[in-house]
């Protein structure tokens, strides 16, 4: 006798999004489809390790503009979990699988990393019990190489080489150029609305 596991599938896309751009939403929807997620939660990041000198857009423009951006994708969610926390912790990836796992015991996570992160998981915080409670994906290109003791733990996807960056629709926008269709429209005039970015 088989027994079918029908354990909810479920991706985990963090990132500052500031802003999330078309790339940050076709890598989810690959990448959702790919391995049959069940669903996508894109955690935006208050304080990510790795940026804690940047100036980052205040949470509530950053948690609008993905609001916009996934309304009316029924696989897409947003979870402000990292925003819960105390202004002056960093987020790091263990304490959000930690608190995630125990909320929601019934889901299997689904990390979602780009391959220049991949190459770091070595110096993540906590990484060897990490590796052990979640399920991470690496973004590659067809041809880039990730090589590090934890990738044989890791699932790699490879995706279209799309070079789109948050600071650079940031420097568009601050030099009076168009940003159209490198966001979604909503997120475009959410931006201009609110006049983020400009120099």
């Amino acid at each position: 006798m088989s027994f079918q596991n029908n354990r909810k599938k479920v991706g985990l896309y963090g990132g500052t999004f500031d802003p999330i751009h078309t790339v940050h939403l076709i890598v989810a929807e690959q990448t959702r489809d790919i391995l049959a997620l069940d669903e996508i939660w894109f955690l935006p990041a208050r304080i990510p390790p790795h940026k804690q000198a940047k100036q980052i857009t205040a949470d509530v423009h950053r948690v609008k503009m993905i609001a916009h951006a996934i309304a009316g994708h029924p696989s897409f969610r947003l979870d402000t979990i990292e925003l819960e926390r105390e202004p002056e912790l960093p987020s790091y990836t263990y304490d959000t699988v930690h608190i995630l796992k125990e909320r929601h015991p019934d889901i299997d996570f689904y990390f979602i990393i780009g391959g220049d992160m991949a190459a770091y998981l070595p110096k993540w915080h906590r990484i060897d019990e990490l590796i052990s409670m979640v399920q991470f994906v690496a973004l590659g290109r067809p041809g880039y190489v990730m090589a590090n003791p934890y990738m044989q733990c890791v699932i790699k996807v490879e995706m279209p080489q799309l070079d789109v960056s948050s600071s650079m629709i940031r420097k568009k926008v601050a030099l009076g150029q168009s940003i159209r269709y490198l966001v979604p429209e909503a997120v475009r005039m959410y931006i201009e609305e609110k006049r983020l970015y400009e120099a």
